[in-house]
This record gives C-alpha cells, sequence and structure tokens, in this order.
C-alpha cells in the first residue's frame, strides 16, 4: 500500500521495536510512518467492538494511531519521530489509568 521513495540524503537507520519486532526507519520518521513503511497498519483495537484501527490522518487529529511507547499509552503514533530503542506496542481496548496520571491531574 506504502512505498517509500529513495531520496538521496534520507535520514539515518534509526533500531527500535515494534509489537516485540526489531525494525529500522528513518531518522525523522514518525512512529506512524514507520509502522506503515513496515506493513504494519494497525496500531489498536477499539474497546467497544475491538475493531482495528490505524493511522488516518496522519497530523494529529483523529486519534486512530494511539499505541503505547516506552510503556506510556495512548500515545499518537503520527506524532512521535521514532528514536533509537524505543519501544511500540500496539493497544489491545481499553488503557487503564495508572496513578501517575491521576496524581498529575489527568482524567478519573
Amino acid at each position: 500500500m506504502f512505498k517509500r521513495s529513495e531520496q538521496a540524503g534520507a535520514g539515518r537507520a534509526v533500531a527500535f521495536r515494534l509489537a516485540g519486532q526489531a525494525v529500522k526507519a528513518r531518522e525523522g520518521d514518525s512512529v506512524a510512518a514507520a509502522m506503515l513503511a513496515t506493513g504494519l497498519a494497525r496500531c489498536r483495537s477499539t474497546p467497544v467492538s475491538g475493531a482495528p484501527r490505524g493511522p488516518y490522518c496522519l497530523m494529529g487529529v483523529c486519534f486512530e494511531c494511539l499505541v503505547q511507547i516506552d510503556g506510556v499509552g495512548n500515545q499518537q503514533a503520527c506524532l512521535v519521530p521514532v528514536r533509537e530503542g524505543m519501544v511500540v506496542e500496539l493497544q489491545q481496548g481499553m488503557r487503564a489509568l495508572d496513578d501517575a496520571a491521576v496524581s498529575r491531574g489527568g482524567p478519573r
């Protein structure tokens, strides 16, 4: 579906873990772009029906690309650049609130 163009001067390779697999992306790629480049178009499943969701708007408006990054859930994959060694996991259903979010004044 998506094919990466081969441009001169493309960013260096960045290694990270995606859904338990070691993958590489280009420096400057968003997590969502890196996921799509590897062929993974699903980021999460919905809490109600379990339907798969993936990157849609790629600009932070739709919240369809929520993933867990380095242990922090509900991160918009389209807005977070890949970093060396980062760990990205897919989200399944509703994410539980943690005590840290509540103590920061987050939703209860």
